[in-house]
C-alpha cells in the first residue's frame, strides 16, 4: 500500500503542478500546456506501469529494458535467488524551458520503500547540474530547477540518485541512474540563415516558372507539437510571384512580365511557426528577382530618312557619318549589323559596326565629284544577330531607313590627267631636249591656270627641268646609262589662284643604251682538252656579256678571226642563245707533244652600231680517265707512272722514308743494347767483386765460405768445356817431372791469352779472367788451401820465375815467402 500511496501522491502532485503552471502561463500557452500534462500522465500511469497491482508476482510484459527499470535488487537485504520490485519510485521527470517563476521549479520526488517517514533515509543526487541546476531535499526527495533552462543549449540532464541510511551512512538502496529532459516551448522563431537571397529568372517566363527555393530553420523541437512546422507565405512581390507555402519554392505568378517594363523585383518572404497559427512567431527575408534579357524586340531606325552632308575632298575609306537603330534589349540580344541596300549610289559607299555603340558607320568607297553628281540616296537595313526562334512570331528582327547624301563642293587642287607618267630619252641626249610633258587642270567651277614645278627632293642632282606653264620635261644634264638607268622625279602642280592647293604625280624616265661598248667572253677564260677526245667533242661552252643594256636584249654570235679558221685543232660551234661551244678538231692530243693551246674567240652584239671584241682562251691537255674525269693536267705528271696520281705518290715517298728512320733507330738501339751487354758483363771484375766481412779461421777451416764462388762460372758450369780450343788431354801423375808439368800450365794460360788478344768481343780495357785448370802431374797437387794437406810441407816456387813476366810478382811474393821460412829455420 505504500507504493500505491507514494505513486498516488505523485499524480496528484505532478496534476497540480501542470495545473499552477497553465494557470500561471499566457492565455496563449494555456489549451497546449493542458493538453501537454494529461498527456504526460497518461503515457505515465499506462506505459510507466504505476499501476501495476502490488500483489503480483509476474513482471509486466514489457521489453527487457523496461524490467530492468522496474525491478531494483536490494544489495545484502535478499537472497540472491529471490526475485524482488523496484525499491525506487518516482516520475519520468519534466521540467519546462525558460521557466521565470520567483519560486524554484519543482521537478519531481523521489522516495524508497524503505523510507518510513521518520528521518531514517537520506537523498543524495549527482550528476549533469547536480548542486547547480538541480537541487534535492535530503529528507523529502524533492527535486527543485534553481535555473531556467533551455532546451536548444542542453535537451537533458543524466543524474544519479542515492538513498543513505542516516545513521550507519550506508546505502539501503543501489545507486540508480535517471534522466531530466527539458520540455520544449516555442520560443524560437524561424530564421533564413542563407538571406538574403539573389535570385533572376528571363523575361516573358510563363506562370509557373521556377526561380528560386528558401529555406528557414526554427530551432525548436521538431518531434514535440508544432513549435518547429514552418509555413512560407509572400508579404511583399504579389502578384508577380507566388511562394509554396511548405516547400518555400518561389514561381513568376503572372505571364510575359517584360524587362524592358520593369527588371528588378523585392519580394519580402514570411517564414512562421506552429503551422502557420495565431500566436506562432515568424521570421523574414528579402529576395531580389532580376528578369534577365531575351531577344525579344527588334531593332527600330528613330526615323526613317536619315540627311548627311559630305565634302568631295572626304578621303577615300574614312568615316563619313553615322545613324543608330534602336533595340531596347540588352548584351548580345542588342547586338546589331547593318547592311546597305543595292540601289542608287551604294556602289560608292559602305557601312560596318561600331561594336560599343551598335551604331553604323559610313565609309566612302569611291572619291566624291561635286562636279560629276551632287547627291546620293540608298537604303540601309538594321538586323539582330543573335535571334530567339521563340520570338519569331512577333514579326521580322530589322528594319530599313533611307540615307540621303549631299556633296559639298570644295575648292580642290588641280587634277593630273594621268595617275602616272613613263618616259624614255637616250643616254647622251643634248642638254635641253624635251623628253615629254604632264598635264593637268582645276575642274572646280571657274577653273584656274595651273603652274608647274619638279620636287626639289626627287631630283637633287637637277637632271631635269620643267616649263612652269606648258609642263614639259627636258633633260639639264648628260645622262649616262650605265650610272643611272632610271629617274624617278615628281612634278607638282599648283593653282595660280590659290597656291596652297597643290597635286603631285611620279614620273618614271627610263635611259635608253647606246651601243658603246663591246660585248666580252665570260669566264672561264681557261678551259681543257683530255689526251683522248675525239673529232667534234664539245668540251667547253663559253657566253658573253655586255655592259650596255637594250630594251629588247643582246644577242650575242661567236666565231673564229678571219686568220684562225682554218685552226686544225679547235673550232667555235655558235649555239644561237647567246652561248657557244668548243670543239674539239681531232682525235687525241698529246701532253708530250704540247702542254696548251690558245684559242682566240670573237664576240660580237647585234646592236647599232655593231660592237666586238676578241678574247683569247687557254686550253689545257690533260690525261683523263676512259669517262672523261680529269686526272692530271700538270707538265710533271706525264713521267710519273700511269694509275697513280701525285698525291699518291707523295704518300708513298713518305712511307718510304719512315721506314727507313724505322730501321736506322732499330739499328742503333740494337748495337748500343750489345755494348752494353758487354759493358756488364759476368767477366768484368768490376761487376762480380763479392765482399765478405767475415774472418777465415786459416787454412784448416773449409767451412767458413764456399772457395768455388771464386771461381769463373762459366768455366766451372757443367764442367764444360771451351768451344774455341780442343780439349787438352790430363796431366800426367804427379810423378811426372816438375818441368813437364809447368810447360803444361805455360802452354794453357798463353793459349787463353791469344783468344783473348784476337777475340774481336773481348772488352777494351784490361781484364782479369780465372781459370779452375791447374795442370796436370803438379809436385805442389793442388793449389787450393781447401784441399791441401793438414801438415804444411815445404815447396819450391822458383820456377814461377821462368814463367815469364805475367808472373814476375806472384814469383817474387812466394820467393819472399821461402826466404823467411830458410830465415826463421
Amino acid at each position: 500500500m505504500l507504493r500505491k500511496r507514494c505513486a498516488s501522491s505523485w499524480i496528484l502532485q505532478f496534476y497540480s503542478k501542470c495545473w499552477r503552471f497553465n494557470y500561471q502561463a499566457v492565455g496563449t500557452f494555456f489549451p497546449m500546456l493542458t493538453r501537454n500534462c494529461l498527456s504526460l500522465l497518461l503515457w505515465f500511469l499506462f506505459d510507466g506501469g504505476l499501476l501495476t497491482p502490488l500483489n503480483s508476482q509476474q513482471p509486466p510484459q514489457t521489453s527487457a529494458s523496461k524490467q530492468k527499470e522496474n525491478v531494483i535488487t536490494m544489495s545484502g537485504r535478499r537472497s540472491a535467488a529471490q526475485r524482488v520490485k523496484r525499491g525506487w519510485v518516482w516520475n519520468q521527470f519534466f521540467v519546462l524551458e525558460e521557466y521565470m517563476g520567483s519560486e524554484p521549479q519543482y521537478v519531481g520526488k523521489l522516495h524508497s520503500d524503505l523510507d518510513k517517514g521518520i528521518g531514517s533515509v537520506k537523498y543524495t543526487l549527482s550528476g549533469d547540474g547536480a548542486g547547480t541546476i538541480f537541487t534535492i531535499d535530503d529528507t523529502t526527495g524533492d527535486i527543485h530547477a534553481i535555473k531556467s533552462l533551455d532546451r536548444e543549449e542542453k535537451p537533458f540532464y543524466t543524474l544519479r540518485a542515492q538513498a543513505v541510511d542516516i545513521v550507519t551512512g550506508k546505502p539501503v538502496e543501489p545507486e540508480s541512474e535517471f534522466i531530466i529532459k527539458v520540455q520544449d516551448i516555442n520560443d524560437n522563431e524561424p530564421k533564413f540563415l542563407d538571406g538574403p537571397y539573389v535570385a533572376s529568372v528571363p523575361e516573358m517566363s510563363p506562370v509557373g516558372a521556377y526561380v528560386l527555393q528558401v529555406k528557414a530553420t526554427d530551432a525548436d523541437d521538431p518531434t514535440y507539437g508544432s513549435s518547429a512546422r514552418v509555413v512560407y507565405s509572400i508579404l511583399q512581390g504579389q502578384p508577380y510571384f507566388s511562394i509554396d507555402p511548405k516547400t518555400g519554392v518561389i514561381r513568376t505568378a503572372l505571364p510575359n512580365m517584360d524587362r524592358e517594363v520593369k527588371e528588378q523585383y523585392q519580394v519580402l518572404i514570411q517564414a512562421k511557426d506552429m503551422g502557420g497559427q495565431l500566436g506562432g512567431l515568424a521570421g523574414t527575408t528579402t529576395v531580389n528577382i532580376t528578369l534577365t534579357d531575351v531577344n525579344d524586340n527588334p531593332p527600330r531606325f528613330p526615323k526613317s530618312i536619315f540627311h548627311l552632308k559630305v565634302p568631295e575632298s572626304s578621303q577615300v575609306g574614312l568615316p563619313i557619318g553615322r545613324i543608330r537603330a534602336v533595340d531596347p534589349d540588352y548584351g548580345k540580344n542588342a547586338e546589331i549589323e547593318y547592311n546597305i541596300v543595292p540601289g542608287d549610289g551604294g556602289n560608292l559607299f559602305d557601312i560596318i559596326t561600331d561594336n560599343d555603340t551598335q551604331e553604323g558607320i559610313l565609309i566612302l568607297k569611291k572619291p566624291l565629284d561635286f562636279e560629276t553628281k551632287k547627291a546620293y540616296t540608298f537604303k540601309v537595313e538594321a538586323s539582330n544577330v543573335h535571334l530567339d526562334h521563340h520570338f519569331n512570331s512577333v514579326g521580322p528582327f530589322k528594319d530599313t531607313a533611307t540615307v540621303k547624301i549631299n556633296v559639298l563642293d570644295v575648292d580642290e587642287p588641280p587634277v593630273f590627267s594621268k595617275p602616272s607618267y613613263t618616259m624614255e630619252v637616250y643616254e647622251d641626249t643634248p642638254v635641253g631636249t624635251i623628253i615629254g610633258a604632264v598635264t593637268a587642270q582645276d575642274l572646280d567651277i571657274g577653273s584656274s591656270s595651273v603652274r608647274y614645278y619638279i620636287d626639289e627632293k626627287s631630283d637633287i642632282n637637277n637632271n631635269f627641268a620643267v616649263d612652269p606653264l606648258e609642263g614639259t620635261i627636258s633633260t639639264n644634264e648628260l645622262l649616262d646609262r650605265e650610272s643611272t638607268a632610271q629617274f624617278n622625279i615628281s612634278i607638282i602642280a599648283s593653282k595660280i589662284s590659290n597656291p596652297q592647293l597643290t597635286s603631285s604625280v611620279n614620273v618614271i624616265i627610263n635611259v635608253l643604251d647606246v651601243n658603246e661598248f663591246a660585248p666580252e667572253v665570260t669566264i672561264p677564260y681557261e678551259s681543257s682538252v683530255c689526251e683522248n677526245a675525239k673529232p667534234r667533242q664539245i668540251i667547253q661552252i663559253i657566253g658573253a656579256a655586255d655592259r650596255d643594256m637594250s630594251p629588247t636584249g643582246q644577242k650575242f654570235s661567236f666565231r673564229l678571226p678571219p686568220d684562225g679558221l682554218t685552226n686544225p685543232n679547235f673550232t667555235i660551234h655558235d649555239f644561237k642563245n647567246n652561248s657557244a661551244g668548243i670543239e674539239a678538231q681531232r682525235h687525241g692530243y698529246s701532253r708530250r707533244d704540247k702542254e696548251f693551246y690558245l684559242l682566240p674567240v670573237v664576240v660580237e652584239d647585234s646592236s647599232y652600231p655593231i660592237q666586238s671584241s676578241t678574247s683569247t682562251l687557254t686550253i689545257k691537255v690533260c690525261r683523263c680517265d676512259s669517262r672523261g674525269a680529269i686526272l692530271s693536267c700538270n707538265v710533271e705528271a706525264i713521267f710519273l707512272p700511269v694509275g697513280l696520281s701525285t698525291g699518291a705518290l707523295i704518300a708513298i715517298l713518305l712511307c718510304i722514308i719512315i721506314l727507313l728512320v724505322i730501321v736506322v733507330l732499330y739499328v742503333a738501339l740494337r748495337r748500343q743494347k750489345k755494348k752494353d751487354a758487354l759493358m756488364t758483363s759476368k767477366e768484368d771484375i768490376r761487376d762480380n767483386v763479392i765482399h765478405y766481412d767475415d774472418e777465415g779461421g786459416g787454412e784448416e777451416d773449409t767451412q767458413a765460405f764456399d772457395i768455388g764462388a771464386l771461381r769463373n762460372p762459366k768455366v766451372i758450369e757443367d764442367n764444360k768445356g771451351r768451344r774455341d780450343i780442343k780439349p787438352e788431354p790430363l796431366c800426367l801423375p804427379r810423378h811426372k817431372p816438375p818441368t813437364d808439368c809447368n810447360s803444361d800450365i805455360r802452354d794453357f794460360i798463353n793459349e787463353r791469352l791469344q783468344e783473348h788478344d784476337v777475340d774481336p768481343n773481348a772488352p777494351p780495357y784490361d781484364s782479369l779472367a780465372t781459370y779452375a785448370y791447374e795442370g796436370s802431374g803438379s809436385v805442389a797437387e793442388s793449389l787450393s788451401s781447401i784441399e791441401s794437406p793438414s801438415m804444411e810441407i815445404d815447396q819450391d816456387y822458383d820456377f814461377l820465375s821462368d814463367w815469364g813476366p805475367q808472373f814476375k810478382s806472384l814469383a817474387e811474393m812466394f820467393g819472399e815467402e821461402n826466404f823467411n821460412k830458410d830465415k826463421i829455420t
